[in-house]
């Protein structure tokens, strides 16, 4: 007797037929529609969660790289003659020279830096100051190519640039004077008194991080180095290299072109906690959806069985005809594999145009919200992000088909081991 190929068009047929049956026919569609919906919502939320993850952590190592050195040189600390520990770079043009010359780094930017207070009529804010030379801020991604900057970088030189948060916290914008007030200003015999000087918002930049906005002010170099009493020094520099994500493998040729008295810090090394911290959540979230997805697909297992009961005189009738065992257990598969691939396709597109339109979405729920669905001070960016990865999509495919595919079997092997005679006894 002639085998006949697996899947066979009339395995199809008839698989198309119990899948459509209405109810007094003895179909399950009730059923075979829960299991669908519940595929679809579960592969839906999988997506869209996997896809806000990747794109939140983009978003926030986008604003570390784009507005923060991917490394900073400093120095070790030494007593000097006054006795205070002089952690300055002296000779900080060459040293900038040298660690420049590493393969791989593309600017080095010598840096005042300092916490000082802010102050505009009766508003205070405390703010870090960065002196850097106009150049070298020219090239800050995150600050000269703001989307929401405001004034004339090119007038750097002639007064001050602001976070956008310290603006806002001051009340001031682009013209405005500020003044800035140094503990640590002018020596005199009388001990040091502190400086105070003011200085016009030529620019004010939005970095797209909260912290960063919130507290960062720039100051030309020279005029950093006049008011925090730095003539001729540096605190640190500022380095950027072609592959941020590859910076632990630079740290070496970095730490021996900073010198014996130099260090490193590494973006890796002030954000690495976080981020793995969010590589931990990602993967408690996956498992913790696949759950989901798996109770989704033992729907399609209750289906099956309710279809293989009713279906049992069919059964026994087919295999009189000389069906085989193989044949019946590819009948009630497709059956079960058909639900699970078509709620796994309407999954995979709710979750895509979920990414796609999450601007819109989320505006409209934060509409709903008073404003109050994301808090950038907690989170850190101001809207919620999404990225799209053929990784993240690809695995909730396998994930969605494997398990359906998988609690389908048992069903479908329950009805081809179905004795005829024992489902033909009673008719």
């Amino acid at each position: 007797m002639a085998r006949t190929a697996p899947f066979a068009p009339f395995e199809w047929m008839i698989a198309w037929r119990y899948l459509r049956a209405r109810r007094a026919e003895g179909g399950v569609s009730v059923m075979t529609w829960i299991s669908l919906i519940g595929i679809t919502v579960a592969v839906f939320a999988l997506i869209a969660t996997l896809s806000v993850r990747s794109g939140f952590r983009a978003e926030f190592v986008d604003t570390i790289l784009g507005a923060n050195a991917h490394v900073t040189v400093y120095q070790l600390g030494e007593v000097a003659p006054n006795g205070q520990i002089d952690r300055t770079i002296a000779d900080y043009e060459a040293l900038a020279a040298q660690v420049a010359a590493v393969p791989g780094v593309t600017r080095v930017a010598p840096l005042v830096r300092q916490q000082v207070m802010a102050n505009n009529r009766q508003s205070n804010a405390g703010v870090e100051v960065y002196g850097i030379a106009p150049e070298n801020l020219k090239t800050i991604p995150r600050i000269a190519s703001s989307d929401q900057a405001q004034g004339d970088i090119d007038r750097f030189e002639e007064g001050i640039a602001l976070g956008i948060g310290v603006a806002r916290s001051l009340g001031v914008n682009v013209g405005d004077r500020i003044k800035l007030i140094s503990p640590n200003g002018v020596k005199t015999a009388f001990g040091t008194s502190p400086r105070v000087n003011a200085y016009e918002v030529v620019y004010i930049f939005a970095a797209g991080r909260y912290d960063i906005d919130r507290t960062r002010v720039y100051l030309p170099l020279a005029e950093a180095q006049s008011f925090f009493n730095r003539e001729g020094v540096a605190d640190e520099l500022e380095v950027m290299v072609e592959e941020p994500e590859r910076v632990d493998e630079m740290a070496l040729p970095l730490l021996q072109a900073a010198g014996e008295r130099g260090q490193i810090w590494t973006w890796r090394d002030a954000s690495g906690a976080f981020l793995n911290a969010l590589d931990i959540e990602d993967r408690v979230m996956f498992v913790i959806l696949s759950v989901l997805v798996l109770i989704a697909a033992m729907n399609i297992v209750s289906g099956l069985i309710m279809l293989v009961k009713n279906k049992g005189r069919d059964i026994g009738i087919l295999r009189t005809m000389g069906l085989t065992e193989g044949s019946i257990l590819r009948v009630f598969f497709i059956c079960g594999a058909f639900t699970g691939i078509i709620g796994t396709a309407m999954g995979v597109i709710l979750g895509c145009l979920f990414a796609i339109y999450v601007d819109q979405i989320f505006g409209f729920v934060n509409y709903l919200s008073g404003g109050t669905a994301w808090d950038a001070s907690i989170r850190g960016i101001y809207f919620l992000p999404a990225e799209l990865n053929l990784k993240d999509v690809l695995s909730a495919v396998a994930l969605s088909l494997g398990l359906s595919f998988i609690v389908t079997i048992f069903p479908a092997r329950r009805a081809a081991r179905m004795n005829p005679v024992e489902a033909l006894r009673y008719e």
